[in-house]
This record gives structure tokens, C-alpha cells and sequence, in this order.
């Protein structure tokens, strides 16, 4: 699930322009991502190496989505990745310290692996 604090014709554009499937949970209190210690800044958005890697991406002709002005909420707002299981346990917290700061598919895949290996063993513990 995609988490956004902004308006609901922002996230229709976003959703279509880059073809993601999952849905959307639109949080225009920004509870969730609160409660997930997210914020912004400004200072860590337009960093330099933020900007540099960036402009690498312009260079080499990479597609991104194309938002009208008027659709921007806070620019500056600092994301992350976060992985959940079917009872809102969080495996895997990752809050960016950057625009550019995720986690590697290896670790969230591991994170997924470890809770299914874990659930697994706490199932056969219940066994007589």
C-alpha cells in the first residue's frame, strides 16, 4: 500500500503516471506517516548529492512523473519504506534520510523471509 498525505487528484495523476498497482491510503493529517517518525527538510532534500544524483538521472533521459505545481504539497517531505504483515506488525522500518535513501530489495526481502520462517516456527511451537 502507497501512503499519501496529498490531495486525491495528485495521487490519481501520481498512480497513472507511474503505473503503480498498489493502493492508495490518502493520510491528509499526515497521521500515519507521523506515527512512523517521518517529517521533511529542507536541508536533507536539496543536499548536494541529492541534486547531483538527480541531475544524473535528467542527463540520462530518465522519466519522471510530471506534476503540476499546483498538485505539490511538501516538497520537501522525507519518505520511507516500510514492510507490514497481515496484522500491522512492522518487519521492516526504513525512514530515508534522504529522497534517494531506500532499502534493497535483499532487505526487504529478507525481512519478509524472517517473518515467514518466524511464523512458521511459532505455529509448530503451538503443536502438541
Amino acid at each position: 500500500m502507497v501512503v499519501s498525505f496529498g490531495s486525491v487528484e495528485g495521487a490519481q495523476l501520481w498512480l497513472e503516471q507511474t503505473g503503480c498497482t498498489f493502493e492508495m491510503l490518502l493520510d491528509s493529517q499526515k497521521k500515519v506517516y507521523l506515527s512512523f517518525g517521518l517529517g521533511s527538510s529542507f536541508s536533507k532534500v536539496l543536499k548536494f548529492s541529492c541534486l547531483m544524483q538527480l541531475s544524473e538521472f535528467s542527463a540520462a533521459d530518465r522519466d519522471f512523473p510530471d506534476f503540476p505545481h499546483r498538485l505539490l504539497e511538501d516538497i520537501f517531505q522525507l519518505g520511507g519504506d516500510f514492510l507490514l504483515d497481515e496484522t500491522g506488525k512492522v518487519l521492516l522500518s526504513h525512514p530515508s534520510k534522504n529522497p534517494l535513501d531506500r532499502p534493497s530489495l535483499k532487505d526487504v526481502l529478507q525481512a519478509a523471509e524472517d517473518d515467514s520462517t518466524s511464523s512458521y516456527e511459532d505455529k509448530n511451537e503451538q503443536k502438541p
